[in-house]
């Protein structure tokens, strides 16, 4: 297969901009002001108090925090040890990053999720006891729990020997191939520990391939001001660097660890830092969402923010810091009034609709996952990357898995509203009366939105229902029905609702399913009701890809292939293994487990293979990202001509 360009990851495409980037401040200073004793193991947290956690990221996040860390920093076998967890690795490290992602996707900002880890706690040969082999195993133990938890991106952080940062970094790397930020911690004298100066700390982590190199802890904003100011002149503009320094030396107050740094005086040297060349800036112990927040607001060059609105004067709902939406794309659309049967021409007809394009061209939808809080903006950013690519639509899930999330008619409506794209809601009928299905649909129309993607929906999550349960009063065939009455200008009931409505339905349809003949019967009836198109579950099989069109033939029906890229072997196994509706084959499993660190690409790779077979058999692909990275279903578009030359 010929390979183009490669989607560039989210936190290196922000590095090549001129805005700083900031991190978060200290975990532990925080778990330790919510009473966490300072002897126990903080990284436990995340098993035993995990609101504890959830709390400081999101209190980081609302400070402005564009990467927050996860609570894993000590999270190793040799750490855990000595609280006698270390069977507990795996545990800790994914629940770590699921953490961290939770809060971030609650938040809606485009906030990145570094998987944080520390040195080993003990040292290695020739000093210590520990072999570079079993180091390289211990940390690359950790790397792979926080990678299969779905991190961004590492980070390395507070090591003082810079020969087991070089094993930490080596490992890393054979264990993925997302961005490392690597950091040293420097002593008054602005040494490490072991000796390394600050040239030597960038030589070598420039040669190892560090996508960031820094400075963090030991040492106050001050004396680290002096080292990054060496760093960046050694770096010579080849790499970022980063810095987060502790809010000054530590003092006991009634028996209680206090730093007594100010927010501002944190804020002032981050400044100065980053006039010096300095791009990640963040803090490090007794640090708080107030330094932070001090931090970003000097950074950014504000200290307060004033509400924005729509143009109307009316107020947009987002919580968090304003300053990460930008409101500099079209105003949501008046909504478009039914209109008469009369009166009606349908949007479907027009040549840049959907409706035309299928039978006609190969289309292209990517499938967005709404926020699991209030603000929107990651997934409005992700919609705009996809425009901008040339995508010819964009899916919205409804509550995917049982997981409450905001109403998916309400991201298509605002996606609609800033991008003017094609928007397929998905339209579930588990949460709805027949009562409410009918009202939402009539809302849906009102607004604009002009296409649904029937679906019966999810069983609701056993952990997140708090005592919800479904409804189901009709199934997806019983929904295609009703959208089917609604644009002939009836209710279920046979009543006018005075005018049509104009949707364009799609049905699903899983060639996987364990009672295939079952699936078929369904998917006639689906078709019959009044569904215009048929999307599938994810096929990995080339083979499957032509069973799926002898499947559905019969019904000489527009079909959109369904195409979710692997990310890595722990990936594709839990899809395989956890997820309903998904079959991996053995030999893609394999191939994933060969691919080891490599297994983003080979999982581009493979999606590229099946979009390329299916061009010229199906009515067009739908891709669906794992962990909401949008960009890359962009990468494997690549493939296509006509987004070959369009610039993400």
């Amino acid at each position: 297969m010929t390979q183009t360009q490669t989607q560039v990851h989210p936190l290196l495409a922000r590095l090549k901009e001129v805005r700083p980037i900031i991190c978060d401040g200290a975990m532990g200073t925080m778990l330790y002001s919510m009473g966490v004793p300072a002897n126990s193991c903080f990284d436990e947290c995340n098993l035993s108090e995990p609101d504890f956690v959830r709390k400081v990221h999101e209190a980081y996040i609302n400070a402005g925090a564009e990467i927050i860390e996860t609570n894993t920093y000590g999270a190793n076998r040799f750490k855990l040890a000595s609280f006698d967890l270390a069977g507990k690795v795996k545990q800790i490290n994914m629940r770590g990053a699921r953490l961290a992602r939770e809060v971030r996707e609650v938040s809606g900002l485009p906030v990145m999720v570094a998987g944080a880890i520390g040195p080993l706690g003990k040292p290695i040969k020739p000093v210590g006891l520990i072999s570079a082999q079993e180091a390289g195993d211990i940390f690359r133990e950790q790397a792979e729990a926080l990678l299969e938890g779905g991190v961004d991106l590492i980070m390395l952080e507070t090591f003082r020997d810079l020969e087991e940062m070089r094993l930490a970094l080596l490992a890393v790397r054979e264990a993925c191939d997302l961005p490392i930020v690597a950091q040293m911690t420097f002593e008054e004298d602005g040494r490490t520990q072991m000796g390394s100066t600050a040239q030597e700390v960038v030589s070598t982590l420039q040669e190892l391939g560090a996508d960031v190199i820094g400075a963090n802890c030991s040492t106050g904003p001050q004396r680290m001001a002096r080292v990054i100011t060496e760093m960046v002149g050694n770096a010579g503009g080849k790499t970022p660097i980063s810095a987060q320094p502790n809010a000054g030396w530590p003092e006991m107050v009634n028996n209680r660890v206090v730093y007594v740094s100010s927010p501002n005086y944190m804020a002032n040297f981050a400044r100065r830092m980053y006039d010096s060349g300095a791009r990640l800036l963040g803090g490090c112990c007794g640090t708080t969402p107030a330094h932070i927040k001090a931090l970003a607001d000097a950074l950014n060059g504000t200290t307060t923010q004033e509400p924005q609105t729509d143009g109307a004067g009316r107020p947009f709902l987002v919580t968090g810091p304003l300053r990460a939406l930008e409101h500099d794309a079209p105003m949501l659309r008046e909504a478009a009034p039914l209109e008469t049967s009369e009166e009606r021409v349908s949007i479907h007809s027009t040549p840049d609709s959907l409706g035309w394009k299928l039978g006609k061209e190969f289309v292209v939808s990517i499938e967005l996952a709404p926020p699991r809080g209030v603000n929107p903006t990651k997934v409005l950013a992700g919609a705009e990357m996809l425009r901008n690519k040339g995508v010819d639509a964009v899916n919205v899930t409804d509550s995917a898995l049982g997981r409450a999330s905001m109403s998916a008619l309400a991201v298509c409506y605002q996606v609609l509203g800033k991008t003017g794209m094609t928007v397929i809601p998905h339209f579930t009928t588990r949460d709805r009366t027949l009562m409410g299905i009918q009202s939402e649909l009539l809302g849906a129309h009102s607004m604009g939105l002009r296409h649904v993607l029937a679906l019966t929906g999810d069983a609701p999550n056993p952990v997140d229902h708090l005592g919800s349960s479904a409804v189901f009063d009709i199934d997806s065939i019983g929904l295609i029905k009703l959208l089917s009455k609604l644009n002939r200008g009836e209710d279920l009931a046979g009543n006018s609702i005075g005018g049509t409505t104009d949707f364009l339905i799609g049905c699903a349809f899983n060639p996987t399913a364990r009672d295939l003949p079952l699936e078929k019967e369904r998917l006639a009836q689906k078709l019959e009701a009044g569904a215009h198109f048929v999307m599938t579950q994810p096929v990995y099989d080339l083979e499957l890809v032509d069973r799926t069109l002898e499947h559905i033939s019969e019904f000489h029906a527009n079909v959109i292939l369904g195409i979710l890229p692997l990310q890595s072997y722990k990936h594709a196994e839990f899809l395989h293994n956890e997820v309903p509706g998904i079959v991996i084959p053995e030999f893609v499993l394999a191939k994933m487990y060969e691919a080891g660190a490599n297994g983003k690409q080979a999982g581009v790779e493979m999606a590229q293979e099946i979009l390329m077979y299916a061009h010229d058999k199906y009515a067009g692909v739908y891709l669906m990202p794992s962990f909401g990275r949008y960009e890359m279903c962009a990468s494997v578009l690549d493939v296509l001509p006509r987004f070959q030359a369009v610039g993400t």
